[in-house]
């Protein structure tokens, strides 16, 4: 085509070149128009489909207005228009400007503002929840005061559902003021009454004091406190007379806001009470309803007639020529870094699929799904019936392939606050440094036993230690893998056995979410988690569930019950599923939660422990030693392995930390006969340097409990997975800078400084280490 053909042709503007808006895009060239998109992306898709590019933000309106008057000056500009973004007044604002078609910018405002919407439809006496204006906290509680709950709280202007949250009580208010505050563009934000029934989004247009209704679809609206889009159906399955009454309610909706020139966008429910406008906009939907399910429903070009529209031509061929269902259906990916997303070929060949949008790329990082922005893509589907459409939805997603790196983008701060919401201010603080001194809880609980001494005292005989570097030497290459119970793993940072959910932790875990957990995501970090069996009888077929789960690559530490056989029972179940190891946390003989289930604990001798030893085929730990005399005893009976522990502070208020004896009784180990490889320790271990010193005291490897509980409650396995490879990235740094390639290099007060902490000094304030 020549530039004076390409001249004479008639220019339309729109307002957003990205994916939702490349539909229309094509539309406007199908039409012979020279589409001048304007968008603040230089790569947007639909710079390439453009005969004129502007960059330039949507919401910037001043400038919007300032090219489009620049432009008319060098070709005549005849309409304005956007679909699927919230860019209506800067479409209002350039119409204006150029003496286009379109609604005044005061409406298009208050089709953009929810507040200024709602008082429009109040004013006019069009059905709508009620509702407050909220800037502030202060505001949010007054106004839940007024309207009760369950409500919703959104930010004034945004689309897309983000920062949408439903508080369904109280003191859900904080948490979900933060999260929609986060959302505001001009720090306004909307509490209104949550409205109960069936959601349906409408599309209309409008021309001339003609209206036409040009799609009703059902919204699948899921994950509650947020308001995800699953997906859409069309049409509608409503009642004729509640469409009816949607249609009726839509229009004067529309004329209230002032929109007689263009298209309307409305989320309306249909709720006991009547039918009631959620939200109306001045532009066709997004979700792929306005450009792919109405056209593929009823055979009418939408765009086309919108675009007429903007050019301010009366619009044709709205009649619907066929009535098929076309239903949308979005893809959706876990938090994390997508490393490849595939099969969108094999999933369109699917019969029934009409199309498929990926709408994120490998290296794009994703967050919590908490919006319909967070979607990875869209399947839109056609059939002779729902059930038809829906099946080949099921089909096509058996070919769509999606790999994440789950623990990218994972910050700790987050894991931490949204553990603390979970586990309540009963069970755990989630304090910023967990070491005992300010605990929630103590047993049951997630703190220790008595005055917390005991556990404080884990945190702070590794505060004594210091750790000290060596630069003048032989570069070295880190390797931090180890072999244990005949087990390559690849870093010496062991699960703890945390259990007791309901007793410890109030339900706020399920049981098998947190030993599954435990058990997956160590293993899925290159190491192995310890298993408790608990103190109620009841909780070992959950435990085995685990076991089974991870194909026995755990290691399960039995309660010392007094019947030795059940304790043998036990660990043969577990061996017969693959279990890696078995044994003993011999220290809880008299563990408060084993006495309130009406369990009592035994204490054995060497000879009792060697007899039960010979009787498990499995490498054997006792758990729990502080005492050379028993570490000794342990190595002569045949353990295989002993965890030096105080059992994070939970038995005796009075028992040191495990730092603070571990050399001696690891001596006591060896001269017994034990291995050094059998020689762990774990107890206040907050970062990888903490699992260095432990190593400098002679363990070759160390477990760690409530942080890994924290980071299950508060992002699950992925934020687990991402605590396990911080502290292991973390050890393997500071091997690098302390000179040892492996772990066996790393001698016994090589590298290591001790600190004297008169017993008055012990609450000295040190640098925090938590994860």
């Amino acid at each position: 085509m020549t530039e004076n053909e390409n001249i004479m042709k008639r220019s339309l503007i729109v307002v957003g070149g990205g994916p939702l808006q490349v539909p229309l895009i094509r539309t406007a060239l199908s039409m012979e128009l020279n589409p001048v998109v304007f968008d603040m992306d230089a790569d947007a898709p639909g710079r390439a489909l453009s005969a004129h590019f502007v960059q330039m933000s949507t919401r910037d309106i001043d400038g919007c207005v300032r090219e489009a008057k620049r432009l008319v000056r060098e070709m005549p500009l005849h309409g304005v228009i956007t679909a699927g973004t919230d860019a209506s007044r800067a479409v209002s604002a350039i119409a204006a400007a150029l003496e286009l078609p379109g609604i005044r910018y005061s409406d298009a405002e208050a089709a953009s503002n929810k507040v200024l919407m709602r008082k429009r439809l109040k004013k006019a006496g069009v059905p709508i929840p009620a509702f407050v204006p909220v800037w502030n906290l202060k505001d949010a509680r007054e106004g839940l005061d007024e309207i009760g709950c369950p409500a919703v709280l959104k930010p004034a202007e945004n689309m897309g559902a983000r920062g949408v949250i439903k508080i369904r009580h109280r003191s859900e208010l904080a948490a979900a003021y933060k999260h929609a505050k986060k959302y505001t563009t001009t720090g306004e934000m909307i509490l209104e009454e949550f409205m109960e029934g069936p959601e349906l989004s409408v599309d209309a247009l409008t021309f001339d004091g003609e209206f036409w209704i040009t799609g009703v679809a059902d919204r699948i609206i899921e994950k509650e406190p947020f308001f995800i889009e699953r997906g859409h159906n069309m049409p509608s399955s409503m009642p004729t007379e509640a469409l009816e009454e949607v249609r009726q309610v839509m229009k004067e909706g529309m004329q209230a806001l002032g929109i007689h020139t263009g298209a309307g966008k409305g989320d309306i429910k249909v709720t006991p009470d009547g039918v009631k406008i959620g939200e109306l906009a001045a532009r066709l939907s997004g979700g792929w309803m306005s450009s792919h399910t109405y056209p593929l429903h009823s055979g009418v070009n939408l765009y086309r007639a919108a675009i007429q529209i903007a050019l301010g031509e009366r619009p044709d061929n709205l009649s619907p020529s066929r009535s098929r269902i076309v239903i949308e259906r979005g893809l959706f990916s876990p938090p994390g870094r997508i490393l490849s997303i595939s099969g969108q070929e094999a999933m369109k060949a699917v019969p029934g699929i009409e199309e498929v949008f990926f709408t994120r790329s490998p290296g794009q990082i994703m967050g919590e799904l908490t919006s319909n922005i967070d979607k990875v893509g869209h399947v839109i589907a056609s059939g002779d019936s729902l059930e038809e459409a829906e099946d080949s939805v099921r089909k096509a997603l058996e070919h769509f392939e999606l790999e994440v790196d789950e623990t990218a983008g994972i910050r700790w701060e987050d894991v931490e606050e949204k553990a603390r919401a979970r586990m309540g201010d009963s069970v755990c603080w989630v304090c910023k440094k967990c070491d005992g001194k300010n605990c929630a809880s103590g047993v049951p609980g997630m703190g220790g036993v008595g005055s917390q001494k005991s556990f404080r005292d884990n945190t702070r005989a590794l505060d004594e230690i210091r750790i000290v570097p060596s630069f003048v030497r032989s570069a070295v290459r880190v390797d931090t893998g180890l072999e244990l119970f005949g087990k390559h793993l690849e870093h010496p940072v062991l699960g703890a056995p945390m259990t007791g959910a309901g007793t410890n932790l109030k339900d706020s875990i399920g049981e098998l979410e947190l030993a599954v957990g435990m058990a997956r995501a160590y293993r899925d970090s290159g190491s192995i988690a310890f298993l408790g069996d608990g103190a109620s009888l009841g909780k070992f077929h959950t435990i085995l569930q685990a076991i089974e789960e991870v194909e026995g690559f755990s290691v399960l530490i039995c309660k010392p019950r007094e019947d030795t056989r059940e304790i043998q029972r036990r660990m043969q179940a577990a061996v017969d599923r693959g279990i890696v190891a078995v044994g003993m946390d011999i220290d809880a003989v008299a563990f408060r939660t084993m006495q309130l289930r009406g369990q009592r604990g035994l204490a054995r001798t060497a000879e009792a422990i060697a007899e039960l030893r010979e009787k498990v085929k499995a490498p054997f730990v006792l758990k729990g030693i502080l005492n050379p005399r028993d570490a000794e005893s342990a190595a002569r009976a045949g353990v295989d392995a002993i965890v030096v522990s105080n059992h994070g502070g939970r038995v005796l208020d009075e028992a040191p930390g495990a730092a603070r004896v571990l050399e001696e009784v690891g001596q006591a180990w060896l001269s017994g006969g034990g291995s050094p490889a059998g020689l762990m320790a774990d107890g206040g271990v907050r970062s990888g340097a903490d699992v260095y010193k432990y190593l400098s005291l002679g363990a070759r490897a160390v477990l760690v409990g409530r942080p890994s509980v924290i980071a299950l409650a508060g992002g699950g396995e992925p934020a687990l997975r991402f605590m396990i490879q911080s502290y292991s990235r973390e050890l393997n740094s500071t091997m690098n800078l302390c000179g040892n390639p492996d772990l066996a290099s790393i001698q016994s007060g090589q590298s290591i400084q001790r600190l004297s902490a008169p017993e008055g000094n012990s609450e000295r304030d040190l640098p925090s280490r938590n994860a």
